[in-house]
């Protein structure tokens, strides 16, 4: 009889100690991504190599230790960038906005003419956005998709009303997948559509055009 009581007791004691350690192990709920977005996994792995890219440029550049020094948010602004892209994917989807290969070329083209050539190009989106070389059509297809997103919801992205209409489908579009962002980044914030670690330059994005080149200033 208190043989079996005790065995009892240890095991309802070793249950005990072992719910904060199960409990620690079921939090992280798709362990190896960095954000779940729609029922999608954007993987550590694909955040990392983005970062790597950019570390990569960085340190060809002259002024290496200047520029890592200033990105120090790089791996959320990865984060960020990759998250904001799927949900304005799905903004744009609801609205009927599509951005065309042909419009991101004369995009780059001109953004490249207003920087002094490509390299100037290069230089500039390195030092300013954090855009390795082959992440810079995905940037300017962002700020296409973003205006064409606006004029489609007869918003005039330089009046602040105009602004809030745009963050608005933003919004509803960032609730309707369901963002679940691992919590070592922070969290997502449907209402302000950016992580809450990182301020985020998208408002800044949807009112000027690609055409115009890389913002001076950081």
């Amino acid at each position: 009889m208190h043989r079996r009581r005790r065995t009892a007791l240890a095991v309802t004691a070793a249950t005990l100690l072992a719910a904060p350690l199960l409990s620690a192990c079921g939090s992280e709920a798709h362990p190896g991504a960095a954000a779940v977005v729609g029922g999608d996994r954007i993987e550590m792995s694909t955040i990392q190599a983005q970062v790597a890219d950019v570390r990569g440029a960085q340190e060809e550049s002259g002024q290496s230790g200047k520029l890592v020094k200033e990105s120090g948010q790089l791996t959320r602004a990865k984060l960020h960038s990759t998250v904001f892209a799927r949900v304005l994917d799905r903004a744009s989807e609801d609205a009927g906005v599509s951005v065309s290969r042909k419009e991101i070329q004369q995009a780059r083209s001109a953004t490249a003419a207003q920087a002094g050539g490509d390299e100037g190009m290069r230089t500039a989106m390195l030092e300013q956005f954090w855009l390795a070389p082959d992440q810079i059509e995905q940037d300017l297809r962002t700020r296409i998709q973003l205006q064409k997103l606006a004029l489609a919801l007869g918003a005039d992205v330089q009046s602040p009303e105009g602004q809030q209409t745009v963050t608005k489908a933003l919004t509803d579009a960032s609730k309707a997948l369901d963002i679940d962002i691992n919590p070592r980044y922070g969290a997502w914030d449907d209402q302000k559509v950016q992580l809450s670690t990182y301020a985020s330059p998208w408002i800044k994005q949807v009112t000027r055009s690609p055409q115009q080149g890389p913002e001076t200033g950081a």
